[in-house]
């Protein structure tokens, strides 16, 4: 049985720092790479880098740890998007390695 998987979508890395530090405070979760993403609309977004941070732990502790992110998030420039993966299949867990800050 895979651990659950927590992602959400914050404006600018700031505030995925910010959100993660409150996620990984508010459970016992640990967090994969972030990825990122500047959309062709960039420029008309309050922050113009999407940050998509990803939370594993038990589904209790992934709800927890997205909440509190959320907030914190929240509370800079804001949160585009959350979802929660009970029980990530064994094929996902390899996409959940690939991010995008490392490509040029």
């Amino acid at each position: 049985m895979g651990k659950a998987t927590g992602f959400i979508e914050v404006y600018g890395l700031t505030a995925a720092f910010v959100a993660c530090d409150a996620g990984c405070k508010a459970a016992n979760v640990t967090v994969e790479t972030f990825d990122k993403n500047k959309p062709a609309n960039a420029d008309k977004l309050p922050v113009p880098l999407i940050v998509l941070i990803k939370f594993r732990g038990s589904v209790e502790d992934v709800k927890a740890a997205v909440e509190a992110a959320a907030d914190a998030a929240n509370a800079l420039t804001g949160v585009i998007s959350t979802h929660i993966i009970p029980n990530t299949e064994a094929s996902t867990e390899k996409m959940l390695k690939l991010n995008a800050f490392d490509k040029k």
